[in-house]
C-alpha cells in the first residue's frame, strides 16, 4: 500500500515505463507551489497576530481609559453632600455623594464615559431641592475601586446595588438620571429592575458593538475583524460577552416613563443610536423624546436641568402614589 502523500512507484512496462516521479512533494504541487502556500501561510499567522495584538491593546484601553478629574465640588453648587460607599456583588466599592431629603423620591445620577460623578453637580443641583440625590462614580471611575470598566455589563448589578442602599434608606420611588453609558446603565437595568420607576437617559449608546465599528470606521472592512477580536479578549477578561444584552434590546423591555434626550449633531454617540432606541421604545407609550438640533455631546442647553426635573417630579409623583 502506498504512503499517504506520495505515488505507488510503477512497474517498468506500459505507457509508465521510463517515467520519474517526485517524491518529495504532492502530485500536482510544484516545490515553487509549496513554497508559496509556506509563504501565504506566515502572512496569514502574521495578520492574525497583528489583529490580536492590536485588538488587545484597543481593548485594554477601552476598559481602563484614562479617567477625566472634573474640577467641580459639591461646595460650588452649596450642597452638602453625605460620602457613602456601597458594595457591589463581587466587592468593589462604589463611591457616592448623598443628599438626603426624607420622604421624598429620589433619583440616582450616573455619568458617562471616562467621568466621574462630579461632572453632574450642576443636574443635581435642580433636583436637589425636590429629590433625595445620589451621584454615583461608576466602577473603575472617580474614587470608586474597580481593575476596570465593563461598559454597563457589570454596571448594571452595581445599580440595583444602589437600589438597595435607597430603599434602606426609605426612597418611595427611584428614578435615574444616565447620560451617555449612565444612560444605557439605566436602560439596561430598568428592564432587569421594577425599582426604577423613571428615567431620563442623555446621549446613550445603542449597542456598544455598532458604536465600536462606527469608531474603528477608518479600518474600513478590517473594523468588523477588529472589533470582533476585541469581544474575544471581552469573553477572555471578563468570561463574557460585554455588549449583550444591547440597550436597544433593554429598551424594548423597559415600561416605565423615559425620557430619551440627543443631539443630532453628537460627534461621539451618532444620532443613528437615539433612532435606534426609538424603535424600540415605540411600544412603550410613556416614553418621549427630545432631539436637540445642536450641540456637542454632554453640552447642557438653557433649562436643559430644569426640564429633567419637571418630569421626575412627574414621574415619581405619580410613581409614588
Amino acid at each position: 500500500m502506498p504512503a499517504p502523500g506520495h505515488d505507488h512507484q510503477p512497474g517498468r512496462s506500459g505507457a509508465a515505463r521510463g517515467r520519474v516521479l517526485d517524491l518529495h512533494a504532492p502530485p500536482g504541487l510544484s516545490r515553487r507551489d509549496r513554497r508559496a502556500e509556506v509563504k501565504v501561510a506566515l502572512y496569514a499567522a502574521v495578520v492574525v497576530g497583528c489583529v490580536l495584538i492590536a485588538s488587545l491593546a484597543s481593548f485594554a484601553l477601552a476598559v481602563r481609559p484614562p479617567r477625566i478629574a472634573v474640577p467641580l465640588e459639591p461646595g460650588d453648587y452649596r450642597l452638602a453632600v453625605e460620602d457613602v460607599a456601597i458594595r457591589a456583588d463581587d466587592g468593589v466599592r462604589l463611591a457616592a455623594w448623598f443628599l438626603p431629603r426624607p420622604g421624598a423620591p429620589a433619583v440616582v445620577l450616573l455619568h458617562g464615559y471616562p467621568a466621574e460623578k462630579a461632572d453632574l453637580l450642576p443636574i443635581a443641583s435642580a433636583l436637589a431641592p425636590q429629590f433625595a440625590t445620589l451621584l454615583v462614580d461608576q466602577r473603575y471611575f472617580g474614587k470608586s475601586e474597580g481593575a476596570a470598566t465593563t461598559l454597563g455589563f457589570r454596571e448594571r448589578q452595581d445599580l440595583k446595588r444602589v437600589l438597595d442602599f435607597l430603599q434602606s434608606r426609605g426612597a418611595p420611588a427611584i428614578g435615574v438620571f444616565g447620560f451617555s453609558l449612565g444612560g444605557a446603565v439605566a436602560l439596561l437595568t430598568a428592564a432587569e429592575d421594577p425599582r426604577i420607576r423613571a428615567i431620563v437617559a442623555y446621549a446613550p449608546f445603542a449597542d456598544l458593538r455598532t458604536l465600536g465599528r462606527e469608531l474603528y470606521g477608518w479600518m474600513w472592512l478590517a473594523r468588523y475583524p477588529f472589533v470582533e477580536a476585541m469581544l474575544v479578549w471581552s469573553r477572555v477578561v471578563f468570561g463574557a460577552d460585554i455588549t449583550r444584552p444591547s440597550p436597544a434590546e433593554a429598551a424594548a423591555r423597559v415600561a416605565v416613563p423615559v425620557l430619551l434626550v440627543h443631539s443630532r449633531t453628537d460627534e461621539q454617540i451618532p444620532f443613528s443610536h437615539a433612532e435606534r432606541l426609538q424603535t424600540a421604545l415605540a411600544a412603550n407609550p410613556k416614553a418621549e423624546f427630545e432631539f436637540l438640533d445642536g450641540g456637542r455631546h454632554g453640552e447642557l442647553g438653557a433649562g436643559f436641568e430644569a426640564r429633567v426635573a419637571r418630569f421626575f417630579r412627574r414621574t415619581l409623583a405619580e410613581a409614588a402614589s
